[in-house]
């Protein structure tokens, strides 16, 4: 009997960070990243998470995720409301925390198959 789900062989997991690298399967991303089951975006912006703002949204709610994970970095930061309010008025859920926390999650809800994005940043 399984106890764990396991996420179709094409699906990305997070297998790993630092304050330097994250590791989506075989890949090692050294900057921001969006991540979802199946898609890995590394050349979408912000280069740390107090760049992140509304205009980099459209990214985001062009994969149509249910639920959004900001990866904060070291230490966990908040969104800003104007982004919160960005994806409440669409349905979207919105979850801000520390990478590890992030990286744990995304894994989680990918098994789960949910539709989740996960932003990333290392800073």
């Amino acid at each position: 009997m399984k106890f764990t789900l396991e996420a179709g062989a094409a699906a990305h997991l997070i297998r790993g960070y630092s304050d330097t690298e994250i590791r989506i399967g075989e890949r090692s991303v050294h900057g921001s990243c969006i991540v979802t089951a199946d898609q890995l975006l590394t050349d979408w912006g912000p280069a740390s998470f107090a760049e992140f703002g509304a205009a980099h949204l459209a990214t985001l709610l062009a994969l149509a995720p249910e639920v959004v994970i900001l990866g904060t970095g070291m230490r966990q930061q908040f969104a800003p409301a104007a982004l919160r309010d960005a994806l409440a008025q669409r349905g979207v859920g919105l979850e801000a925390m520390q990478l590890g926390a992030a990286c744990r999650t995304f894994n989680v809800l990918v098994q789960e198959e949910r539709r989740v994005a996960a932003a990333l940043f290392l800073r």
